[in-house]
C-alpha cells in the first residue's frame, strides 16, 4: 500500500514528490497492540508536551503497575489523584485519563473489534464526547493505532511547521488552508502527514 501510497503524492504534488526522495522510504507502522483505552491515554498524555517528556510520564504511569503492560480502566478509576498526579500528568490530563476509563466501561469508548468497523468520521463524532478528547486525539489513534490511510491532522503544529518549511511558506499555514491543500493528497494523506512531520525534522539546508 505504501508504494502506491508514495507513486500518487509524487504524481500529484510535485513539491511533495522532492520531499518524499529527501526523506526516504516511510516507516510508519500503526501499534495495532493497542486497544483504544490505551490509545487514548497515551494520546492525552503527549498533548501540548515534547515527545520525550510525554512518553517518561507514560513510563511512570505504567510502573505504578508492576507486572501489567498498560493499566486498565478499572486499574485507572481505582488510583487516586494524587498517585497519577506524581507522574506528571496535569490534574486536566487526570480528569481526561479518569473519564476515558469510565466511559471506556460504560461502552462509549468501543473495544478494539467495534472501533474497527467504525468510520473515521463516527469515531470522531463518539469518542470527543469524552473529557480531553479532542480531535487531534482522535486522529492521532486513527493514525498510530488504527492505521487509517487518510488522516490529517491540520492543527498539528508539526504537520504545519513541516508544510510551511517545504512548500517555502513564511507563516505556519492555517488549518482550513492545509486542509484545502491536502485534498489534493487523498486518499493517503496519512502518508503526506507522516511526511510533514520528518520535514520539521530535517537539518537546516539539507
Amino acid at each position: 500500500m505504501i508504494p502506491e501510497a508514495l507513486q500518487h503524492l509524487a504524481h500529484r504534488d510535485r513539491v511533495m514528490g522532492r520531499l518524499i526522495q529527501r526523506v526516504g522510504p516511510c516507516t510508519l507502522k500503526p501499534a495495532n497492540r493497542r486497544n483504544p483505552f490505551e490509545a487514548l491515554v497515551r494520546s492525552v498524555a503527549y498533548q501540548q508536551l515534547h515527545a520525550s517528556a510525554a512518553a517518561a510520564i507514560l513510563r511512570r504511569i505504567k510502573a505504578l503497575y508492576a507486572g501489567k503492560r498498560f493499566p486498565g480502566p478499572a486499574d485507572i478509576l481505582a488510583t487516586s489523584d494524587e498517585r497519577l498526579r506524581a507522574t506528571g500528568l496535569s490534574r486536566a490530563k487526570v480528569a481526561a485519563i479518569r473519564d476515558s476509563a469510565a466511559n471506556t466501561i460504560e461502552g462509549v469508548v468501543p473495544n478494539s473489534r467495534a472501533i474497527s468497523k467504525m468510520s473515521d468520521d463516527e469515531l470522531l463524532q463518539r469518542l470527543t464526547t469524552v473529557r480531553g478528547v479532542g480531535p487531534w486525539t482522535v486522529e492521532m489513534l486513527l493514525i498510530f493505532t488504527l492505521g487509517r490511510p487518510d488522516v490529517l491532522p491540520a492543527t498539528d503544529y508539526g504537520v504545519r511547521r513541516g508544510f510551511a518549511m517545504t512548500y517555502g511558506w513564511p507563516e505556519l499555514p492555517r488549518p482550513r488552508d492545509l486542509l484545502e491543500h491536502g485534498q489534493r493528497w487523498r486518499p493517503h494523506r496519512t502518508t503526506a502527514t507522516w511526511y510533514l512531520w520528518r520535514a520539521a525534522e530535517l537539518p537546516a539546508g539539507r
